[in-house]
């Protein structure tokens, strides 16, 4: 068995993307691939007991037979954290590498990492603990950050030592991508760190839906409630005339329209374009021709309770920051891997390490 460990040291960095895109591809390659879920972090409940929501999702995706409890075996929920604090905490790791024990047979298991390297460090479930003691080799996702993101890299592969087998690159915008691919992955080569991949960053994967954008800003659906799970990629502020606006919502596809209750010619303009939905901010209403429209072209409207600056604050705080679990979504990641991604390159590096 070769367990991988798929960390990071920034929230949000694209870990189950990578996670499920290289489980997927090693299935495709005739491997026995396992996949587990270590320190869980979003709790669901299935049935009487609770569980890591993303670890549940990754089961059903890649068709595993194992057991939940295999799968994720430790959640830190609220009762757990409360233990942890009284030290009434005791078989986190034990729970974990029994799970992992059952996993021996399969040829590749993928352990999903937590948010940052030291994040479950009191548990002794954090990234740096797990890859010494599961004997696990390290695939680093690093979100790009410009050059800081080259001391990231450099600083995990010494951080790791000999169990560091590499890295990948992700959210890289298009502009950045050649230096990415001729400059920077040549030096990271000569500095001991491979880099397997570059991805580009995606606007669908950083999508949101209406219901999500529904719920992250506390609003109440005053139409369009059969679409509520079509994707939004891009948001504009509908403050200007309404001539200049129709040009913005033209060229813009897959959009929400941020605007407020009196401007109904923005409202109605926006539901001429490819608009997935209209914030309407104040917590306001809009008035009754607008919602006609809306119903006859089934166009969600939200009407949200902050002004238009705290709704575009919350949105930014959220924007690409949201679950992969979604089956289209993964479709997309499993996409970008196949051509980006350096799958034999990798084996490579992990086998050389055996």
């Amino acid at each position: 068995m070769i367990p991988i460990l798929i960390a990071s040291n920034t929230p949000y960095a694209g870990r189950t993307f990578v996670s499920l895109g290289l489980a997927m591809k090693l299935k495709e390659m005739d491997y026995d691939v396992g996949y587990m879920k270590p320190l869980g972090t979003v709790p669901v409940k299935s049935g009487p007991a609770v569980y890591d929501a993303d670890a549940l999702f990754a089961r059903e995706v890649l068709g595993l037979a194992d057991p939940i409890e295999t799968v994720s075996p430790f959640v830190l929920d609220f009762e757990q954290q409360a233990k942890l604090l009284t030290g009434e905490l005791k078989d986190a790791h034990k729970r974990v590498f029994a799970a992992f024990r059952t996993l021996k047979k399969k040829d590749f298991v993928i352990i999903g990492g937590a948010g940052d390297l030291f994040e479950g460090a009191l548990t002794g479930l954090d990234a740096l603990s797990l890859a010494e003691e599961l004997k696990a080799f390290v695939l680093f996702v690093e979100p790009w950050r410009g050059d800081a993101s080259l001391d990231a890299l450099y600083g995990a592969a010494k951080l790791f030592g000999g169990r560091f087998a590499g890295s990948v690159l992700n959210k890289v915008p298009d502009a950045a991508m050649s230096r990415v691919k001729q400059e920077i992955k040549p030096y990271l080569q000569k500095k001991g760190v491979p880099l397997f991949g570059a991805f580009p960053k995606d606007r669908f994967l950083e999508s949101v839906t209406v219901r999500q954008l529904s719920e992250i800003l506390n609003g109440k659906v005053l139409s369009g409630e059969s679409r509520l799970d079509e994707s939004v990629e891009n948001f504009l502020i509908g403050a200007m005339d309404v001539d200049s606006a129709l040009t913005y919502f033209r060229r813009t596809p897959n959009k929400a329209v941020i605007t407020g209750a009196h401007r109904s010619d923005i409202q109605l303009a926006a539901m001429e374009t490819s608009t997935k939905c209209i914030i309407i901010t104040g917590g306001l209403q809009t008035n009754e021709v607008v919602l006609g429209k809306a119903r006859a072209t089934n166009t969600p409207i939200l009407s949200v309770p902050d002004d238009t600056f705290s709704t575009i604050d919350k949105i930014e705080l959220r924007v690409g920051k949201t679950s992969i679990r979604e089956q289209s979504k993964v479709a997309r990641a499993k996409q970008i891997l196949d051509a980006e991604f350096d799958m034999f390159g990798f084996l490579k590096s992990v086998k050389a390490k055996i």
